[in-house]
């Protein structure tokens, strides 16, 4: 009825009809976003300013440092296809609580056993790296793909911001703590680990995964639910130039040249994000800036990865996904440029380059895992999406070992930063084809539909 929503279903004679609860999606999101900012943000930008203090009671040269970022950012990738299956048999829930607990220990080994530089590379590298990978980015844009589609594009931003908020507060919050404490940065991942905890709780209480498990459809409104069995039957129309109405298959996802254009150019997002990560903070240090300006410059970047992720969702519920991605990928450019001119007298130009660089991430990974749902659905969303963060993490993995191990050749790291040019370049070209795909037998199914 017309006034169903107001009076009931049964009109204006049933007033006193209990009234539904409010949608559960947004409120999902900011549990997913917290999720991000404990066990992502903290472990990763927390880690970056803990290494650097750690590199002085546990010596080992640029590159092996760099190697510990490397093997996280490969191991933030390399079980995602192992995370997707766990979210489709076990839950989202307990995927994140898998996630908590490898954080958990891993911050454990780190604070309490790590006397070597192999003690480094397995508790921050590998065992923090699958913490991150099973409690954070694939299970959260999976819940994110279930309970949006008109929305999906800002509510992964506002999931994904957590981190970026964690940073900005972790780096300079953590380079306090380490000083205060004469040094010990061992207290760093103590702090780390009970967190992990509480990241483990808040997911065991508060995380829903689906709609119709609470009697809710997509964004709120009824209107968005099409029965799952009729989706791919009735329709290979598309509800515009962004989004896909078809149900496609991870077999037909992989099929298409799009899939493959939306790899490249999230590995032209990874890598320079990664480099960036392993050594910002000494590329600052070894032009002459103070340890807490450089912090300061890290926190600078981890804030800009907010406001690029809100800009990217913004622009991918509203433009052409290709074309934001594109810009997004822009700022790498004009972040690697500043870089290069970072020097004892130009801080501003070290905080430009910062906040460049956070816009570039933010923006581009929100354009990177929001294009595979509008592409390709929900549906086949768990495993593309675990499929493209092994593909992009992995391949982009090498990063901060290749960035220290040019630092080690050349001593600077000028031809990093002329390398992430040249990847964004190449990620700019192929997002320039990656269109709408549409599903060889479109035709056919049309006119069955008809």
């Amino acid at each position: 009825m017309l006034f169903a929503p107001w009076f009931g279903e049964g009109g204006l004679g049933e007033i006193t009809v209990a009234k539904k609860p409010g949608f559960y999606g947004w409120k999902l999101v900011a549990v997913l976003s917290s999720l991000d900012f404990l066990n992502l943000g903290l472990p990763v930008y927390g880690g970056t300013v803990i290494n650097s203090y750690m590199l002085r009671d546990i010596p080992m040269s640029r590159s092996m440092l760099g190697f510990g970022f490397t093997l996280l950012n490969l191991f933030v990738g390399l079980p995602a296809t192992i995370v997707a299956i766990s979210i489709i048999k076990r839950g989202i829930r307990a995927t994140y609580l898998i996630g908590s607990a490898l954080i958990c220990l891993g911050s454990i080994f780190l604070a309490f056993f790590a006397t070597r530089p192999w003690h480094y590379l397995v508790g921050f590298g590998v065992i923090n790296g699958i913490g991150v990978c099973f409690g954070d980015i694939v299970p959260g844009t999976t819940a994110v793909a279930r309970w949006f589609k008109r929305y999906r594009g800002r509510a992964t931003a506002l999931v994904l911001s957590g981190s970026g908020i964690s940073g900005f507060l972790a780096a300079p919050f953590m380079d306090r703590l380490i000083r205060a404490g004469g040094g010990n940065w061992r207290l760093g991942w103590e702090v780390i680990a009970a967190i992990a905890i509480v990241g483990g709780i808040l997911a065991a209480v508060f995380i829903k995964e689906r709609p119709e498990d609470l009697g809710q459809v997509p964004d709120g409104n009824a209107e968005e639910m099409n029965p799952p069995e009729a989706v791919k039957s009735q329709t290979l129309r598309l509800s515009d130039e962004r989004i896909t109405r078809y149900a496609w298959t991870p077999s037909e996802a992989y099929r298409t040249r799009a899939y493959w254009l939306i790899v490249v150019g999230g590995l032209a997002s990874q890598f320079p994000f990664f480099f960036f990560t392993a050594h910002w903070i000494l590329h600052l240090q070894g032009a002459g800036i103070a340890s807490s300006d450089a912090a300061f410059a890290m926190g600078l970047f981890t804030i800009s990865c907010i406001a690029g992720r809100l800009i990217g969702g913004w622009l991918m519920d509203t433009m052409t996904a290709r074309y934001a991605f594109m810009i997004g990928l822009c700022c790498y450019v004009a972040g690697s440029l500043a870089a290069l001119r970072v020097g004892p007298n130009s801080l501003m130009t070290a905080y430009a380059g910062a906040v460049l660089y956070g816009l570039g991430i933010g923006w581009t990974f929100i354009c990177m895992t929001t294009c595979v749902a509008h592409f390709f659905g929900p549906t086949a969303f768990p495993k593309l999406a675990g499929m493209l963060i092994l593909l992009t993490s992995g391949g982009a993995s090498p990063a901060g070992f290749i960035g220290g191990r040019i630092f080690d050749v050349y001593g600077s790291y000028a031809r990093a930063f002329e390398l992430d040019i040249l990847i964004a370049a190449i990620g700019i070209i192929a997002m320039a084809f990656a269109t709408l795909p549409r599903p060889r037998d479109a035709r056919v199914a049309v006119a069955q539909a008809a």
